[in-house]
This record gives C-alpha cells, sequence and structure tokens, in this order.
C-alpha cells in the first residue's frame, strides 16, 4: 500500500529501532539506485525491489490477514521520516555532496514508490487517490468532444485504429497544469492548451509521481530549516551520518566471525594464497598481493585484511601461522612482541575481547585514499584498468568488459562496478548479468564476495564439473 508520509510519527522510538528502521529502508533505496546504475528494465527493477521489500520492508495490502499490517506501517512510516533527516542536512563544506545524495535519496524514494503505486491492488489505488486532494480538474463531456480531434491524436493505444478509438471513447481526462508532468510533455502524450496539459486517467499515475517527488523535495527543505539544533544531538548525528553514506556501497549486513569455516571448509594458512587469486575482491586482493610484495602491511591494512580472513573462516591458530609466514624478514621476538597480540585482539581474545565485525565496502569506501581502500574508488582510472586485467584476465575479464566497469566507476557507483566484475569473473558458474550475488543483489561486502564465490565453486566441484584455474 502507498503512502504519502503527511505527518511525523508522534511516539517514543528506542535508539535501536530509530537505526534499524532506517537501515532496512536504506539497503531497498540502494539496490534501487544500484538497478538505475546498472541499466536495468523497468520490470527488472522491480522485481528486484520487490524482493528486497519482502525481505527487509514488508507493507501488505489493508485487507491481507494474519500479518501484522500495524507493525509494518510503523517501521514503513518511521525508515522514511529517519531518512529524511538524514538527507536534508547540510554543511558548508560539504554542500555539494549532500545537495547530490539528497537527490539521489528523492529519486529512489519516488521509485519505491511508483513500485508500491503500480503493484497495488485497484482498490488501494483509488483509497489512496481519493485520500488526497490533486488539484486536478475533471474534463467535462462538452470539452472532451470540443477538442476531440486534439486529443485523439495524442491518445497512445492499439495499433489497430477502431479499438484505439473505442478506448478513447471510454476514457476519462483531467486538466492540470502543464509544468506538473513534464515527462508526459516530453513524449507528446497530453494535448496542451492555455498552460492546461489535458491528462488521460489512464496517464494519471504521472500526476501522483510527480506530485509526491516534489512534495518529499519541500518537506526536506523545511525539515532542514526546522531542525537547526540537530547536530547538538550525540546520539543521534553518528546514526544519521552513517545513513547519509549508504548511497555509496549500499547497506551492508553485518559479517562477524569467530575463525569457524564459513563454507564448511577448514581454511588453513597454506590455502590463502590460493584462495585470494580464485575468489578475492579486488580491495583484499590488493592487499594480499601487497603483502607478499612488501612481507608487511601496515596496521589498518593488517586490521581490515584480518578482519577478513577472521570472517572467512581461518582461526586463531591459522591467522598466527599466516602472519609469521608474512612478515618471514623480522625475528620471532619481533613478531611476539608487535604484532601477535593485535591478531588476538582482532579474535576476541586480548583487551576488551570484543567480536569485531569485518569492514563492509561503505567503511572501505570512507576511509580515505590508501592501500587498504576501495581500488575503485581510490586509483586513478589508469591504474584501475591495469590492475583489473592483471588481477582478473585470467578469470575471463577482457579490456572489451572495461568501458562497462569504468562508466560506473564515474559515476560514483563503485559497489555495482566491483558486482559487475564478479558476474564478469563468475559466468563460468552460470552467473549471468544483472543477477549479483543471488536475485539481483549488489556486492556491499568483501566477505559476501568472497563467500559466495567459495560457495559457487564448491557448488561446481560437489557436481563433477570442472573449472580451469591457473
Amino acid at each position: 500500500m502507498v503512502h504519502s508520509y503527511d505527518k511525523p510519527p508522534l511516539y517514543d522510538v528506542t535508539v535501536e529501532e530509530f537505526e534499524r528502521c532506517a537501515l532496512d529502508r536504506l539497503r531497498i533505496l540502494a539496490e534501487i539506485e544500484s538497478s538505475a546504475a546498472r541499466n536495468r528494465s523497468w520490470e527488472e527493477l522491480k522485481t528486484v525491489t520487490n524482493a528486497q521489500c519482502l525481505k527487509y520492508l514488508p507493507l501488505h495490502a489493508t485487507s491481507a490477514k494474519s500479518v501484522d499490517r500495524d507493525s509494518e506501517r510503523r517501521k514503513d512510516h518511521l525508515g522514511h521520516y529517519v531518512l529524511r533527516l538524514a538527507f536534508c542536512r547540510s554543511t558548508a563544506d560539504q554542500t555539494n555532496t549532500r545537495e547530490d545524495l539528497r537527490r539521489r535519496f528523492v529519486k529512489a524514494e519516488s521509485t519505491l514508490f511508483r513500485v508500491r503505486y503500480d503493484e497495488d491492488a485497484t482498490s488501494e489505488r483509488e483509497l489512496f487517490l481519493n485520500s488526497r486532494d490533486f488539484n486536478w480538474t475533471a474534463v467535462d463531456a462538452a470539452e472532451k468532444t470540443k477538442y476531440r480531434r486534439e486529443l485523439l491524436a495524442c491518445y497512445i493505444g492499439s495499433k489497430i485504429e477502431t479499438v484505439r478509438e473505442q478506448a478513447f471513447e471510454g476514457e476519462r481526462y483531467y486538466k492540470v497544469k502543464w509544468t506538473r508532468v513534464p515527462d508526459l510533455v516530453e513524449k507528446r502524450r497530453v494535448f496542451l492548451r492555455g498552460g492546461w496539459a489535458y491528462v488521460p486517467a489512464k496517464e494519471q499515475s504521472s500526476i501522483v509521481f510527480q506530485e509526491f517527488e516534489v512534495h518529499l523535495n519541500r518537506a526536506l527543505e523545511l525539515t532542514a530549516r526546522a531542525l537547526p539544533r540537530l547536530d547538538e544531538d550525540t546520539r543521534i548525528i553518528p546514526i544519521l551520518d552513517n545513513l547519509s553514506q549508504g548511497f555509496l556501497a549500499g547497506v551492508p549486513s553485518e559479517w562477524i566471525g569467530s575463525g569457524e569455516p564459513a563454507n564448511g571448509d577448514e581454511i588453513k594458512a597454506e590455502m590463502v594464497d590460493g584462495l585470494a587469486k580464485k575468489h578475492f575482491p579486488m580491495c583484499m586482493r590488493a592487499m594480499h598481493d601487497n603483502l607478499r610484495r612488501d612481507h608487511h602491511l601496515k596496521h589498518f591494512g593488517r586490521l581490515n585484511y584480518g578482519l577478513f580472513l577472521k570472517v572467512l573462516g581461518l582461526s586463531i591458530d591459522e591467522a598466527i601461522v599466516f602472519w609469521r609466514k608474512s612478515f618471514d624478514r623480522i625475528t620471532d621476538d619481533k613478531f611476539n612482541k608487535e604484532y601477535k597480540y593485535n591478531i588476538r585482539h582482532s579474535y576476541g581474545l586480548e583487551g576488551k575481547r570484543a567480536n569485531y565485525a569485518a569492514k563492509s565496502c561503505m567503511q572501505l569506501l570512507t576511509s580515505g585514499p590508501s592501500d587498504h581502500g576501495c581500488p575503485y574508488r581510490h586509483y586513478s582510472p589508469e591504474n584501475l584498468q591495469t590492475a583489473l586485467l592483471s588481477t582478473y584476465s585470467s578469470r575471463g575479464l577482457t579490456s572489451t568488459d572495461l568501458s562497462e566497469i569504468m562508466a560506473t566507476v564515474k559515476a560514483g557507483h563503485y559497489h555495482v562496478a566491483c558486482t559487475r566484475v564478479f558476474e564478469i569473473t563468475h559466468s563460468s558458474f552460470g552467473v549471468k548479468k544483472g543477477e549479483g550475488v543471488g536475485n539481483g543483489e549488489s556486492i556491499t561486502h568483501p566477505n559476501q564476495y568472497a563467500s559466495k564465490s567459495m560457495e559457487l565453486y564448491k557448488a561446481q566441484q560437489e557436481s563433477g564439473e570442472s573449472m580451469v584455474v591457473d
């Protein structure tokens, strides 16, 4: 059921619910933007979005039974308004970035609204249309007859003229200012006269979508002006800052591991080289190659790569063996004093004994240029293309694939570029363009990439098929 979000939530919520509702909604909006970046058709986008909504943000019709509709509406309502707070804010040194994020948020929300509108039952849609004043004027029979020739010329219908005319005769028309339906004007689907656009009922949704977008833009501006003291709330600001970065790399699930096998098979230290060549995303492959080349990694590189390996299934004992062999130019005493403690700490065996999660794509993207960040964002175009070919040419990636990948990088859709590389390099496993890591989902975490790759390889091995590996 569609919602216009006219009234803000006026009830108490916990900080946890505040963040959870917004994150689940942002997962869907980020996937919608990824779909646009990957040039999916409208039907493909609807399929992916509906699957994501069913998983993270179900919203059943009013007539649905045996579901908690009130809880669904509460989550939908609260998540939307929290994201308004996240995307309405701007600062002097971040105005351009914030404006771009706001624009992307409005576009994604409008698309979600359109998907839900299209999927709604006729009765639900009529209920929504009757609940609001869209400021349109019904065209009476006399006026329709007066402009019949002009209206019929713009009417889109069957290629059989008699069928088209018959449908036209039963069509209702509405008048709105032409500026409210620029998409229909551009496509020449409306008759214009005296500043008015004559819109057939079947194109009525265009008015509704435009109204929703205008309403949301206006609401974001009002929210920004009405909350000048929001930056003083130390509980909320970190959450909102994190949410506003969600379009950079999607919203990942948290990947936490203790060194237990992630895919059913124990990982040994000596296996990491082979796994890196076959299954690691470019960020982790780059760290691994740097480690092999320099026999060392800087602190944050060790932390990020170590957590990645931990979640992948490298036990603490095997991790110590792996890092000791990798740092083979120092003495045992130096290794034990300067590095062993941090390895054990990342496994929750020292210090406050916390079980740290592996870094997500979003965290790697926002860490700043370094040798442990996201190559798609931080490498120069020339270096990135060279790195892609040297890393993945043996996996099926060719120079003809680079233009598509680099176009998404240039547009700032770094995780989409990584997802496309995954599809290309796993085509021998039956992965097709647009499938991502399953059900059209994009890469949002290095461990998601590696785990899916290992899962596909294992399934192929068990089915008796062979894979060519250098």
